[in-house]
């Protein structure tokens, strides 16, 4: 018995390798098994290599694993670019249509399962998928019957004779593998799991959840990897409650429409990538300098440019804080969990009203598009703050003057009104401004209208702006990271602790303003930090020095090949600095 696996499916896209996983998962997920799973898939429509690895494990799991137990091969190719990560006693499925080759440098077995054939023989080819997974039941010594219900969840709607079909599929892969299995091979049975329910989605349904429980009722965006799936969700929810969506003709459009949108009283949301954010750049500043409320959703991918747009990359962190002209002030937040991503999109809308300035989500491709176990979501934690709206009746002003939308106040904050407001009317421009909003060049109105905005920002009020898990009070190493990181630090850390060396991890979820005074005492307490991430000039890294200071403990563990860091990496990478 075994109390994790990892298992990855492979084959060309556009022949049911993400249905396979999916089928796969989903029904483990229901037995009460946590899961991780990981897409690899290359930037075209249809063809070129994809995988999708899936662990399976008893306990929570937040990364996925440096080796492999099962390979589900539909080419060659998927032998040939993955098969290294099996350990010895892996085995690998392939379809024994393509008559797969076993390469000279592995002990894991090889069974060649006619995948296609079989699925023919019982209708339509297009059903080697169940076949596969059959045969990965026979592997796993577990019952078929556990995908009755998801096959006829997927299935129901083309009627009773396809869903009788696919389980036969299912059930002629389990017992050809069945028949073929040596003697000597030893089942990778799981452990029974607790049979509780929990939630399985992408962060990118998360936020699009959070936004939806956070009050947004329009969207506008322009579909780009790997951002779209948070349009898609919210377009066949928003509706439902009111709200819409609209697919925009450029990312530009998009974030002045919400800016639009949010002017007018309604939570607005924008989301895309980091080419379609260096779009927005000049909008986003529209929205630091009139002080109107603004979500934006940034999933990172490989750049720069078009870059490696379905690979992971952490790059876009300095351009987040720093990249419109002028300064304005920002708050950007970094979830590092599929749990975090929706409770955050969620306080980012009372964040943005409450500050009035744009509220920037910082995903990545892995947190975006992997696919992970999530307990139930408790919504009563979600509250809805407005700030300084006004929504009482304005007195009249002397002189039919105008209402005072920027006026300089102790904290920052300046009332804020809807338009048609009775006794609210003022001016809007993105030039500087007087308190009414009228067009000033003044020095000492410059002066006093730029600290105003940036008082706005030096106390934020955000739950957890590190999380911290600091079980000693002097560590021989801090690892810092942010994003979808945390999973790989967290059994990085615990490899470590096992070598003897005292280890603390800080994960930031607020990139800016940054939290100098909840990071400074385990920096100083620690007597090395690596610092871990996914680009190529350890962008986290330099914003710590500059805020925190000690720059000579600070290490930087880096990778920017597009793949996510596995555990094994960061922690050779640590052994090293000792």
């Amino acid at each position: 018995m075994i109390n994790q696996l990892s298992w990855k499916v492979g084959g060309q896209q556009g022949e049911g390798i993400e249905s396979t996983g999916e089928i796969f998962s989903i029904a483990l997920n229901r037995l009460g098994y946590y899961l991780y799973g990981y897409r690899h898939f290359s930037s075209r429509i249809k063809g070129g290599h994809t995988n999708n690895k899936i662990r399976v494990s008893t306990s929570q799991i937040r990364s996925i694993s440096d080796d492999l137990d099962i390979l589900v091969a539909f080419d060659q190719e998927t032998i040939d670019l993955n098969y290294k990560e099996l350990h010895d006693k892996g085995i690998m499925i392939a379809d024994a249509k393509f008559d797969p080759k076993q390469p000279e440098d592995t002990n894991a077995a090889l069974y060649a399962v006619p995948f296609t054939e079989i699925a023919t023989e019982l209708g339509t080819s297009l059903m080697k998928n169940m076949v596969a997974v059959g045969a990965t039941c026979a592997v796993l010594n577990l019952d078929i019957k556990v995908f009755e219900e998801v096959v006829q969840e997927i299935f129901g709607r083309k009627g009773q004779q396809v869903v009788d079909k696919n389980m036969e599929a299912i059930q002629a892969g389990f017992d050809f593998m069945k028949e073929k299995l040596s003697d000597d091979v030893e089942l990778m049975e799981l452990e029974k799991a607790d049979g509780l329910k929990r939630l399985f989605m992408i962060g990118n349904d998360a936020i699009a959840l959070g936004a939806l429980a956070g009050g947004c009722r329009f969207m506008a965006a322009y579909p780009i990897t790997p951002a779209s799936e948070i349009m898609e969700y919210l377009i066949k929810k928003l509706p439902a409650l009111g709200g819409s969506v609209i697919q925009t003709e450029d990312e530009i459009a998009a974030v002045t429409m919400a800016i639009g949108a949010n002017y007018a009283g309604v939570r607005s949301l924008t989301a895309s990538a980091g080419p379609g954010l260096s779009l927005k750049m000049e909008a986003i500043g529209l929205s630091g300098i009139t002080e109107t409320p603004l979500v934006i959703v940034d999933t990172q991918r490989g750049g720069p440019s078009t870059g490696l747009p379905t690979k992971q990359e952490q790059s876009d962190l300095m351009a987040m804080i720093y990249g419109t002209h002028g300064e304005i002030p920002k708050i950007v937040l970094a979830p590092s969990t599929v749990q975090e991503a929706f409770y955050d999109t969620a306080e980012a809308f009372n964040l943005a009203e409450e500050y009035q300035c744009p509220v920037i989500v910082l995903s990545d491709l892995q947190l975006s598009l992997g696919k992970q176990t999530v307990e139930p979501l408790d919504f009563s934690k979600v509250e809805i703050r407005r700030g300084k709206l006004v929504t009482e009746e304005l007195p009249e002003i002397e002189n039919k003057g105008y209402f005072k939308r920027f006026e300089v106040t102790e904290d920052g904050v300046s009332p804020r009104v809807i338009p048609g407001m009775k006794n609210g009317i003022h001016h809007v421009t993105g030039v500087e401004h007087d308190e009414t909003g009228k067009p000033s060049e003044s020095a000492a109105n410059r002066n006093a209208q730029m600290d105003k905005r940036f008082r706005k920002i030096e106390n934020i009020k955000f739950n957890t702006p590190v999380h911290q898990n600091a079980p000693h009070e002097e560590a021989d190493l801090l690892i810092v990271g942010f994003n979808s990181t945390r999973g790989a630090i967290e059994e990085a850390m615990s490899r470590l602790e096992q070598d003897g060396i005292k280890v603390n991890h800080a994960q930031v979820r607020l990139i800016h303003p940054f939290p100098t005074d909840e990071l400074l005492p385990l920096v100083k307490t620690a007597k090395k930090i690596a610092v871990v991430e996914n680009n190529a000039t350890g962008q986290l890294a330099n914003i710590m020095k500059m805020n925190v200071g000690h720059a000579e403990k600070v290490y930087k563990l880096l990778k920017y090949d597009g793949n996510p860091f596995l555990p094994h990496e960061i922690h050779t990478k640590c052994k090293e600095l000792f």
